[in-house]
């Protein structure tokens, strides 16, 4: 009989989870506290407590190519960039055709986990679930706490004088589901992230006034990039990476400011990020800047106060009449079943190792699934960790020793500053990362023997989308068919765009691009060398 692994949340982390588990002979039990699978994507015309909530007009910012189960492609006729309904199908579809609902137990709340009595011994846990009112308690032999971050809203109330007196509504981006009842209004929408901007955006065409808020600026991409492909198809590639690396930072910096601005010039709109160089997540909006050479939306630094009717900024400007105050600041850590020094055992910040598995617990039997945020998507990254944490848990992967482990997370966590600056979230580069998970398990693809055995397949795998089937073409857990697709992703990409066939579908040319990156650096580094 296989350990016993309780798995919290079904989303996609949790069912990677599951898959994962019994890829490696363990036994899950999934909880759920909804009745149906899909996480954040499952959507609710009201916020559910306990859960992640998103809006009716939520579409990905990752492209279906890159954001699938490694083994498991999205069907061709899927748009690019989906509905969250659409999102949801696929979900649902991938949870079937592996046969993993029978290790689901729906609306069941996990209340709380604790250290077994034995736990020095066992690793074992004693979890403690809710289910029609009824209590149970359960041992297991591991965890896997895949409940997301997008539950418990950051409302940062305290932080603006005069919120108190303030007379019109305000509320947090979690509670808000569509524009109908700002229409006419005057809305304030404090946080340029992605949530931010798109309501924003949507609001400004049945609201009279949309004024957007921000602290620090930010990056605005569009999800269509050069020749009209899906950004991180043409943006988040293994050369790109190795580019990066190897480059001075001074002309990485400049590289990766010039892409940023290509679009539109940044300080034009008011929305240059105050650290430009600063790797953060960018927005993704297609409409953004349009809205705003139509008027419809205005960007405002930080707000200094309220009034009863009115916002004051830090440039001493006002927005008055303000009838509602949308507060996209993002949401907070919090696993209220844990103790919270098990996730957070020092000074109170998210110390994990590669962001899964706390270093300080006796045996190495919980594990924190898709918590890890960076440039790239959230199901390929939860499906690689689930791998790693599944094989740690059935003792064919040894983690390091604990003093290794903390060495590791603060050499990441000056990483962290140094790329992506002063920020709460676990963030990483994301082709980094994943070759580093991919590396403890034997999955990283060895790039110069595929250039030595299948050329084809080389160019595509180092020169194009770092897709989430490289992750699944050797060593433990591969897939048959993941060559074939990887040589048919572009391919899979045009058809749902292509639906009116003038002449043969184009492709990105590699070596284009490789040219146009390569004289840049170069001329770069020409005029570097010649002031020293």
């Amino acid at each position: 009989m296989g350990k016993r692994v309780a798995v919290v949340g079904a989303g996609v982390s949790g069912l990677a989870a599951i898959r994962c588990c019994l890829e490696e002979g363990l036994q899950p039990t999934c909880f759920e506290r909804s009745d149906d699978v899909g996480g954040l994507w499952k959507f609710s015309d009201h916020a559910e407590e306990g859960r992640a909530s998103i809006y009716q007009s939520v579409f990905t910012n990752s492209s279906k190519e890159m954001m699938c189960f490694p083994d498991f492609p999205y069907p061709e006729d899927y748009p690019n960039y989906m509905h969250h309904s659409k999102l949801q199908e696929y979900i649902k579809s991938f949870a079937q055709k592996k046969n993993l609902l029978r290790y689901i137990q729906f609306e069941t709340l996990v209340s709380s986990i604790q250290k077994g009595p034995s736990f020095l011994v066992t690793g074992q846990w004693v979890v403690i679930t809710e289910k029609d009112g009824k209590q149970e308690s359960t041992i297991f032999d591991a965890v896997m706490v895949c409940s997301g971050h997008h539950v418990y809203p950051n409302l940062p109330t305290g932080s603006f004088p005069g919120l108190d007196q303030f007379r019109g509504n305000h509320l947090h981006s979690r509670d808000y589901k569509g524009p109908e009842a700002f229409k006419g209004k005057r809305v304030l929408v404090i946080g340029l992230g992605n949530s931010g901007s798109d309501i924003a955006v949507e609001l400004s065409r049945l609201a009279t006034q949309v004024i957007i808020s921000t602290r620090s600026g930010s990056w605005v991409m569009s999800r269509v990039w050069d020749e009209g492909y899906p950004w991180d198809m043409v943006y988040v590639t293994r050369f790109a990476s190795f580019l990066q690396s190897i480059l001075p930072s001074f002309v990485s910096d400049w590289l990766y400011t010039k892409k940023m601005n290509t679009w539109f010039k940044h300080e034009n709109y008011g929305l240059m990020p105050l650290n430009g160089p600063l790797r953060k997540e960018p927005v993704f909006n297609d409409e953004l800047p349009a809205r705003i050479l139509c008027g419809t939306v205005s960007i405002k630094p930080n707000v200094k106060e309220f009034t009863e009717t009115s916002a004051i900024f830090e440039d001493g400007t006002m927005f008055e009449a303000i009838d509602s105050v949308i507060f996209a600041t993002g949401y907070e850590y919090a696993y209220p079943f844990l103790d919270d020094s098990i996730i957070k055992s020092r000074n109170n910040e998210v110390t994990l190792f590669k962001g899964i598995f706390p270093p300080l617990i006796e045996k190495p039997t919980l594990a924190v699934i898709g918590l890890v945020q960076s440039l790239g998507a959230a199901i390929p990254t939860a499906d690689l960790q689930a791998r790693w944490a599944a094989k740690v848990f059935a003792n064919s992967c040894t983690l390091p020793t604990a003093n290794e482990m903390m060495a590791d997370i603060d050499e990441k966590m000056g990483k962290k500053l140094k790329w992506f600056g002063q920020s709460n979230t676990l963030q990483t580069d994301y082709i980094t990362y994943m070759d580093e998970l991919g590396s403890f398990i034997g999955a990283k693809p060895n790039i110069p023997w595929l250039f030595l055995t299948d050329p084809q397949l080389a160019l595509e795998v180092f020169f194009g989308p770092c897709s989430p089937y490289q992750f699944r073409l050797m060593g433990p857990g591969k897939w048959d068919g993941a060559r074939n697709a990887i040589l048919t992703q572009w391919s899979r990409t045009v058809k749902p765009t292509r639906m009116r066939t003038i002449c043969e579908a184009q492709r990105p040319h590699y070596f284009c691009s490789l040219l146009k990156m390569l004289s840049f650096s170069v001329l770069l580094l020409a005029a570097w060398l010649a002031l020293y």
